[in-house]
């Protein structure tokens, strides 16, 4: 992994607690396997924890690396460097994209609640304005029965649709790999992705990158969304045709909350900068500060199975990796 994030990742105590589980340099941090120092190391290692930054685990890698038996991915997707050979000579993937997920549907779930309350377009106006009707009702918004729309059954939608259950809100999904009975176990209506957009106050993408997925809400599905209606982004940037989604901004029709872009970062004079019906944040919704830790301590928890022969809790499948985010 990038040689940076080993401190956050790993702290003193989750670190000390890891070597107690194995035998490991941490001042052997690798960001490229052809180094010789590495490459005898590799000869040697049964487990290998990657990270953001590592490099593709390619048949010379591995071929280095006969002993290897697991790889414990302290973040989250692994799409970026397990090549095919990773999974033909049958090594164990587990990655910490559960983890990951816990702290972007928290974002999420903080921005539909202050959505719901039209809190930034208020802020704005009390900014603007200094002076409000305080005592007055204000119409036409709330949390109460508000609808909401989870595209995605990811991870991440999985999870926050657990943490909208105790909300007065009417939630409902749409995902092609779920079925009714999937559905039902979520406790959320299936709907197509069309009426899914027609019906919602709120929609929150949650699904992944694919070639499929690119411009997911495209110009026609923004388009269906209702007047006043908010979208919020914390999945890929490329889900979502940013031009169609300015051209909605523009005419004020929707709202948008992004905290990831296409570009990424966006160029310094794009217009969701200053459209004031678009709320950008940096990449924050993933592990950030503290909650970083926890990736390296799903790691540790990973090894700690192996070390005593139990299944890993979170084992990655092949199949899994073109639509769980």
């Amino acid at each position: 992994m990038s040689a940076e994030n080993v401190p956050q990742v790993f702290p003193p105590e989750v670190l000390a607690r890891l070597r107690e589980a194995v035998e490991i340099d941490p001042t052997l941090v690798v960001e490229d396997f052809a180094d010789p120092r590495v490459r005898e190391t590799l000869s040697r290692a049964e487990i290998l924890i990657t990270g953001w930054g590592c490099p593709p685990l390619d048949v010379s890698v591995l071929d280095a690396a006969p002993k290897l038996q697991a790889v414990l991915h302290a973040a989250g997707s692994v799409k970026s460097f397990t090549t095919p050979a990773v999974w033909e000579r049958g090594l164990v993937v587990s990655s910490a994209a559960g983890a990951n997920a816990l702290p972007v549907a928290e974002y999420t779930l903080a921005m539909i609640l202050l959505a719901g309350k039209d809190l930034f377009a208020h802020r704005d106006r009390l900014r603007t304005e200094r002076a409000f009707p305080y005592g007055d009702i204000v119409p036409g918004i709330g949390n109460f029965g508000r609808r909401i729309g989870i595209v995605g059954a990811s991870r991440i939608g999985r999870r926050l649709i657990e943490l909208l259950r105790p909300f007065d809100l009417l939630v409902s999904l749409a995902d092609p790999y779920v079925d009714e009975a999937g559905a039902a176990q979520l406790g959320v209506p299936l709907l197509p992705l069309d009426e899914l957009l027609r019906t919602s106050d709120i929609v929150s993408i949650h699904a992944p990158e694919t070639p499929e997925t690119r411009h997911l809400i495209g110009r026609r599905e923004l388009a269906l969304m209702p007047a006043g209606s908010v979208l919020i982004n914390t999945a890929r940037g490329a889900l979502l045709d940013h031009d169609a989604l300015v051209d909605e901004l523009r005419a004020e029709r929707i709202s948008a909350i992004l905290d990831v872009t296409d570009p990424e970062p966006l160029p310094v004079d794009s217009p969701l900068f200053d459209l004031p019906n678009a709320f950008i944040t940096p990449h924050l919704a993933g592990s950030q500060g503290n909650e970083v830790a926890r990736l390296g301590l799903t790691v540790v928890e990973e090894a700690e199975r192996l070390l005593v022969g139990r299944e890993l809790a979170h084992r990655v499948d092949r199949s899994e990796l073109g639509r769980v985010a």
